[in-house]
């Protein structure tokens, strides 16, 4: 694999939510990066996404959408292999402490075994082909620490998990998965 490995052909899950579409944004308009040839937004529209958030590259021939669920992971492997993409950056989460109180279930189901049926679908894709360039970039969340007091030092990648919700408890595992 090149040392200095710059995707082509990137897939963001949850693209259309607040941090994924800013990500998306990102890619398409910085002059700072090299932009992809093809960014696809896979997102299951859910209370979170809003595919609005991005309407102003619907069109263009480096912005994909694709509606679609984490969960499926036969379609992740089809969309993987139509798109023949070479990273997944992934977003997609269940999120909000107190959604995660309300409905621990949806939080488990998406954010764990959602990110396991996506490494599934990662990992079946790439020994089709074991000299594919690929990589997974997994986003989490500081909620995953649990809290900081006033005086409390700044979390490091030392700091050990101490999550106080079952959101934060469904981040972590799915960190602890990829």
């Amino acid at each position: 694999m090149p040392a200095h490995f710059i995707p082509r052909r990137l897939l963001v899950t949850g693209g259309a939510g607040f941090i994924g579409s800013n990500f998306i944004r990102f890619l398409q308009t910085s002059p700072e990066v090299e932009r992809p040839d093809i960014v696809l937004n896979f997102d299951k529209l859910t209370y979170a996404g809003n595919r609005a958030n991005l309407e102003d590259f619907e069109g263009e021939s480096r912005y994909l959408f694709h509606k679609g669920d984490i969960l499926n992971r036969e379609e992740m492997q089809r969309v993987l292999e139509r798109h023949e993409i070479e990273a997944i950056v992934h977003f997609a989460a269940e999120s909000h402490v107190d959604r995660s109180i309300d409905n621990p279930g949806a939080f488990m189901e998406t954010n764990v075994h959602g990110t396991f049926q996506l490494l599934e679908a990662a990992l079946d894709y790439t020994r089709k082909d074991p000299e594919r360039s690929f990589r997974f970039l997994h986003v989490s969340t500081d909620e995953v620490y649990g809290s900081l007091g006033p005086d409390d030092p700044a979390f490091t990648e030392s700091t050990p998990s101490e999550p106080n919700s079952p959101y934060a408890a469904s981040k972590a595992a799915s960190d602890h998965l990829v």
